[in-house]
């Protein structure tokens, strides 16, 4: 007689993480094309973004903020990182030969010229704010938990920059 085999189950950690990665992956990408202009590496730190949340899926606290914040705030990390390491790479590339320029990639799809001119001449810290209340709607606290700033920080940088591109536009219009 066989023995019967029982198929695995998976731990409930890991499906209700698989549904709130799903729930949450367009956004998560979509800070990260932002953050970066780049789709393919938006692509790579989404990937890398979510390696570590599942990884730390089981220290997540709901009730210290949502997934979704909580996902924010490690694909930013993993942006910040991938950027430090560009930069000493490019360091490091800059002593030994003549640095290749990279083209920006064009993401002004549906925006108007005027304000895709008045987005760049914000700070990073502006478009980033920018990015996080206007294009993934989070509130001024999840904003602020995921920028490591008060909620009082993000609206008064926030109004800034706004106040910047309603200038910078109706300049150009």
């Amino acid at each position: 007689m066989q023995a019967m085999t029982l198929p695995r189950r998976q731990p409930a950690w890991s499906a209700s993480f698989a549904t709130t990665a799903e729930e949450h992956l367009d956004d998560v990408y979509a800070y990260l094309v932002y953050l970066t202009r780049d789709r393919s590496l938006a692509e790579d730190l989404a990937a890398d973004t979510f390696e570590k949340a599942l990884k730390g899926w089981r220290r997540f606290d709901a009730s210290r903020g949502s997934a979704r914040t909580w996902l924010c705030q490690i694909a930013r990390t993993t942006a910040l990182d991938w950027f430090r390491a560009e930069e000493r790479r490019r360091r490091r590339e800059e002593r030994a030969a003549v640095p290749e320029r990279l083209e920006e990639p064009d993401l002004s799809a549906g925006l108007s010229p005027e304000l895709e001119a008045a987005l760049q001449a914000l700070s990073a810290s502006e478009r980033e704010v920018i990015a996080l209340r206007v294009l993934l709607d989070l509130d001024g606290d999840e904003t602020a938990r995921v920028l490591g700033i008060s909620p009082t920080a993000v609206s008064t940088r926030l109004s800034r920059a706004l106040k910047k591109l309603e200038e910078k536009v109706s300049i150009h219009v």
